[in-house]
């Protein structure tokens, strides 16, 4: 019996310290686990500045209809930002999640619009289409737009004046929509997104070499430093 008892013990003893092993092995293994998730600014901006270049080419009447718009908002103004929405969601960026997340559906709508315009869905939507409703998706998206720019405040500048350019966009659109000043509104409105572009292409270039060497090989500029 007591070498039964022996042997019992042992084998208890055995499995305790095997257990206690594999549960190090696992812990050690865990510990060295992680999961990097590029910066996602870079394709979302290069996203960004692509819809707004080629949509204020009609806006300033460089270029003529929607038609050949609405590839770029769909694939670049909409997945593209999309795509950096999820990506910094996974980074628990609420802010950066919420920007490409809320600009992509932006895009979305707005690439839904021209086709309905465009009478892609059948004449009846297009000739019941109500512009003044559009009007007030724009007047959504400056309140939107508004709040993420006191946001972007604790970014960088080029960031924020990204989102004030972006408020220019709307109030231009908002005010032209509704045939308020609409020569003025409209043209303040294109040339709010031309520079919405022109931005976003340095701040997406600024994301790609700042990262790839590892320095600030293009300033972005200080957070402001108010809120936080």
């Amino acid at each position: 019996m007591s070498d039964i008892s022996n042997a019992n013990a042992r084998n208890h003893f055995n499995q305790k310290e095997e257990h206690l092993s594999h549960k190090s092995i696992v812990s050690d293994v865990n510990a060295k686990v992680s999961v990097v998730t590029a910066n996602p600014s870079a394709i979302g901006l290069f996203g960004l500045a692509m819809v707004t270049l080629v949509a204020s080419s009609q806006k300033l009447g460089w270029t003529e209809g929607t038609a050949l718009i609405i590839p770029w908002a769909i694939f670049l103004g909409a997945a593209a930002q999309l795509y950096a929405c999820f990506s910094d969601a996974k980074l628990n960026n609420v802010f950066g999640a919420t920007a490409f997340g809320g600009y992509s559906f932006f895009w979305f709508g707005i690439a839904t619009t021209w086709l309905i315009q465009n009478g892609v869905f059948g004449e009846t939507m297009m000739q019941t289409a109500d512009i003044g409703q559009l009007g007030f998706a724009f007047i959504g998206y400056l309140i939107f737009s508004i709040f993420m720019t006191i946001g972007s405040m604790e970014t960088n500048k080029v960031l924020f004046i990204i989102f004030v350019l972006i408020d220019c966009l709307f109030v231009g659109l908002a005010l032209s929509t509704f045939g308020i000043l609409k020569e003025f509104s409209h043209q303040f409105a294109a040339y709010s997104e031309l520079l919405i572009a022109m931005v976003s292409f340095y701040g997406s270039g600024a994301a790609v070499l700042n990262g790839h060497f590892g320095k600030e090989f293009l300033p972005v500029g200080q957070p402001f430093g108010i809120f936080k």
